[in-house]
């Protein structure tokens, strides 16, 4: 009913206004009415053919509805003033001039002047209301247009803000991180030369080694953020990110008794899409297991295994749940050796959230939690399909 409305209660109104006026005796005034009743209907695709079609119907038949409402649909549709001013006269014409002509009294001035000033006020009624509505119809469009153009501003705005925070902290993470990590490294590179002691050189090398692969990795990251911030100038190439290929390397650096069971070489030869970005996560999360194992269970002895496997659909049960490859990761440590010193190591307690926001991101899961034997477990699960 609301889509027909507006087209089919015009015309009723103008068949009813049609029967009022002539009856049904009155033949030619009641037919040209009808037509102008039924030209109606296509006035919105031929509004000025219709306002013609309808000026014999006021002019014999003495309606009034429907050529005001072609004459309406006319003006909100196609305001132009020449054919408006046409249009109007051609209706005060139709209205002023009784049929037959014949029937004229020009020396009737009164009530030639009253059926006048009635034509006019019949013209310039709908004409009015036609630009009125079409005035409130372009006025709402360019308020939308506004609102739209607005909300890009402020969208615009804040990625902006996020823009210019993100460089202040490629800045700040630049000047205080790699400060201290040049100094770290230069620190270790002096003892490597000096120490006479073989095990002390290695220890400094090995000090050496990490500061330069931490600041080549902070180097990626401040890259990264202030790429994100539009200073791609000073972002340079993307450093290598670590996948599986570096765990081995991880592993032996860490200072840890650890037992790696990595993927079968026919997983690594055929790594599907997205392993790139999976690898990544897994390296990133025995990295963050084997720095907590570190603080708190030194001497503790570990197991890193990571399997390449099918793993369950969210939601799914029974045979359904598989069909996912992905990669498991799990590295469990024993209770700490009460022999070693625990190191006075500063941490945010942030590691394990970022790890599971991280597996969150790619699908995944992350369970970590306390064994009965008195050590810790955490184990993470990422599909290959939800990485890009």
């Amino acid at each position: 009913m609301r889509r027909f409305g507006p087209v089919l209660v015009p015309v009723l109104l103008a068949i009813a206004d049609a029967l009022l006026v002539n009856g049904l005796e009155m033949v030619l005034e009641l037919g040209v009415s009808v037509v102008a009743a039924a030209a109606l209907l296509l006035r919105r695709r031929w509004p000025l053919l219709v306002f013609l079609v309808t000026l014999p119907g006021l002019y014999i038949g003495y309606i009034w509805f429907a050529p005001m409402i072609a004459l309406y649909t006319l003006a909100a549709l196609r305001p132009s003033r020449v054919r408006l001013g046409g249009c109007a006269l051609l209706l005060v014409a139709a209205h002023f001039l009784p049929y037959p002509i014949s029937d004229f009294e020009p020396t009737a001035y009164r009530e030639n002047t009253l059926v006048l000033i009635d034509a006019c006020v019949t013209s310039a009624a709908p004409i009015a209301l036609g630009l009125l509505v079409r005035t409130r119809r372009e006025l709402a469009s360019r308020v939308a247009d506004l609102t739209l153009s607005l909300r890009r501003e402020d969208r615009l705005l804040a990625e902006r803000v996020k823009a210019t925070e993100r460089a202040r902290l490629a800045r700040e993470m630049h000047d205080v991180v790699a400060h201290q990590v040049s100094l770290i490294s230069l620190q270790a590179g002096a003892l490597q030369v000096g120490a006479e002691d073989e095990a002390a050189r290695g220890g400094a090398r090995t000090i050496r080694e990490l500061s330069v692969r931490t600041l080549e990795e902070l180097r990626h990251m401040v890259g990264v953020l202030r790429a994100a911030g539009g200073d791609a100038r000073e972002a340079g190439g993307p450093a290598p990110q670590p996948d599986l290929d570096e765990l081995p390397r991880l592993i032996e650096r860490s200072a840890l008794d650890v037992t790696y069971e990595g993927p079968g070489a026919a997983a690594e030869a055929s790594r599907p899409q997205g392993a790139r970005t999976v690898e990544r996560a897994a390296f990133r999360t025995v990295q963050e297991a084997l720095t907590n194992i570190r603080k708190h269970a030194p001497g503790a002895r570990v197991r890193v295994r990571v399997d390449a496997v099918e793993l369950a659909a969210p939601g799914a049960a029974g045979a359904a749940a598989h069909g996912r490859e992905g990669l498991r990761v799990e590295i469990l440590n024993g209770p700490p050796d009460a022999a070693v010193p625990v190191p006075a190591l500063p941490g945010g307690g942030h590691g394990l959230v970022g790890l599971r926001e991280r597996a969150q991101s790619l699908g995944g899961a992350l369970e970590a939690r306390p064994t009965a034997e008195g050590g810790f477990v955490v184990r993470a699960e990422f599909p290959y399909g939800a990485a890009g």
